[in-house]
């Protein structure tokens, strides 16, 4: 009897996962598309919406049944087909202003993905979710419950709640672009991962970030965000976005150097092929060595970014025609650029060289490198709230240069909760001359920006930074246009002996706590 049972067992479990043919049917309402590979994925494409409404993997169902997985908040409807051409399937979904596309190689247990824009999605959010079983794929990776916000109590707007006594939000899931080639969901048994492997008709440059990832607890989300009005600093790109994949495994976390060259012979809409590509190679200089170097290259139509190798050398991807503005970071820190030139099946040399440029520094609180790094709860920022327990005191006392460290100066500055911030130097009498008080920024919101005063002396009250009408410091971002103020002191002001400055919030606007008007500092310099 047990032999028997156990028999019928190993041959249901082997059923189960059998490798299925690669192949396409065709249904009345719906194609499913079957990968072929190793371990069997299978899935569904509504023939009307676009929308996935079944992901079967190694046996299990992994997509959330009540709602589907789409493009941007879902088509609605499209013009859905789907065609079979030797070891490729290609769904493709059109719309007026967006044709989306499913692509399946044989063997490979990947969803290739690409969406052609022409306009943006009439939400501002250009994006793939991916609604997955939160049941067998529980877990985010690589950031862990810092975005699991099931059975969470609101805590600021519809997006940060209060779980066992921590703030989350899917918001503090996200990395720099330049950092995320991949982030995934697991359980047990199955892996999910979003693999990315160029940004190009993205928005924000590689230090922005947005959403990864969010158990909400019905469903945990996989996202790929590439164009938001989260906390963004220039305007949307249209075009190719991709090609980029979900990539299923049962418990290896996949690589992400894969090849997608093929896309060049299926016909997907503004795709352009290697050879139709240009790079730019050459040397990076000047900058302070204790940071990582970054090139950067933008334009209307693309982006691109790489760091710099050893003594400075770098290559960029290979980029789209055109020519570009060119821009070397210290860091997240701007220190100079260029525009260069790319052209079809050549390499354009192009060196750039920059430094952060102030004077003899009197004291310096941070580090020019476009980041708040270092300063207090700047390690916590960005996976909790302002408000989280865990978060150290935003009122922690008077910074003295010499004696405090820098982890006790704040990185954020609240109208309504840190405001005034103060600094006590001593100076010598050959410093008693006019000078220069230099508050870098990275980010601001409702208008927050910088006024110091220095012992009896107001500096002049700066004008409004651009605002990007978008919540920052609160969900987990510090970047923005990184504006610097400075601020000239007349000779006399700074007296022999102990000193002491004040920076304060200003605005014309007005908010509770946190959502008070504020701004994140990058570094404080005082020099002559």
């Amino acid at each position: 009897m047990f032999s028997r049972a156990l028999g019928v067992s190993v041959l249901a479990f082997c059923a189960k996962v059998a490798n299925a043919a690669f192949g396409l049917t065709t249904n009345s309402g719906s194609y499913v598309v079957d990968a072929g590979s190793s371990n069997p994925l299978k899935f569904t494409v509504s023939r009307t919406s676009c929308d996935i409404t079944s992901i079967v993997y190694y046996g299990s169902e992994l997509q959330y049944q009540s709602t589907g997985s789409h493009i941007g908040s879902g088509l609605g409807t499209a013009t859905v087909s789907a065609t079979q051409d030797g070891d490729y399937i290609k769904v493709t979904c059109a719309t007026d202003t967006l044709t989306h596309y499913y692509v399946v190689h044989s063997g490979d247990p990947i969803i290739y993905m690409a969406t052609y824009t022409t306009a943006e999605p009439s939400i501002g959010e250009l994006r793939y979710i991916a609604r997955l079983n939160s049941d067998l794929l529980p877990n985010e990776e690589p950031f862990g419950e810092v975005s699991n916000t099931a059975d969470g109590s609101v805590v600021e707007g519809s997006d940060v709640f209060l779980v066992d006594g921590e703030t989350r939000s899917k918001f503090y899931s996200s990395e720099r672009f330049i950092d995320d080639k991949r982030h995934c969901i697991a359980g047990s048994a199955h892996r999910v991962c979003m693999i990315i492997p160029q940004y190009e008709t993205s928005a924000g440059g590689p230090f922005h970030r947005d959403i990864n990832s969010n158990n909400g607890g019905s469903y945990n989300a996989l996202y790929w965000y590439m164009n938001s009005g989260h906390v963004t600093t220039e305007s949307y790109r249209q075009g190719l976005h991709g090609p980029y994949m979900m990539y299923f495994s049962r418990s290896g976390t996949p690589g992400t150097d894969i090849d997608t060259s093929f896309f060049a012979d299926l016909d997907i809409k503004g795709y352009v092929a290697t050879s139709d590509r240009g790079y730019v190679s050459g040397t990076a200089s000047g900058a302070d060595s204790s940071f990582d170097w970054v090139v950067h290259w933008y334009n209307d139509a693309a982006q691109y970014w790489t760091y710099t190798a050893s003594g400075g050398k770098f290559t960029s991807p290979a980029m789209k025609p055109g020519t570009y503005t060119m821009v070397y970071y210290q860091g997240e820190y701007q220190v100079a650029t260029s525009s260069v030139t790319v052209t079809a099946g050549s390499t354009t040399s192009k060196s750039i060289s920059g430094s952060v440029t102030t004077g003899t520094t009197i004291f310096k609180i941070g580090d020019w490198d476009g980041q708040p790094t270092g300063f207090l709860n700047a390690d916590k920022q960005l996976r909790m709230h302002p408000s989280d327990s865990r978060m150290s005191s935003w009122s922690p006392g008077t910074y003295t240069v010499g004696s405090s460290q820098t982890s006790q100066f704040p990185m954020a500055i609240f109208k309504s909760v840190n405001s005034p911030i103060t600094i006590k130097f001593t100076a010598t009498s050959s410093q008693t001359g006019a000078a220069t008080l230099r508050i870098g920024t990275t980010l601001s919101f409702a208008g927050g920006r910088p006024q110091a005063t220095i012992n009896s002396y107001t500096g002049s009250a700066p004008s409004a930074p651009t605002n990007l009408n978008s919540r920052g410091v609160t969900r987990g971002a510090y970047r923005g246009y990184g504006e610097v103020y400075d601020v000239s002191i007349p000779s006399g002001t700074i007296v022999s002996g102990e000193n002491t400055i004040t920076i304060s919030v200003i605005s014309g606007s007005s908010g509770d706590t946190y959502l008070s008007p504020n701004f994140i500092f990058d570094c404080v310099e005082l020099f002559q």
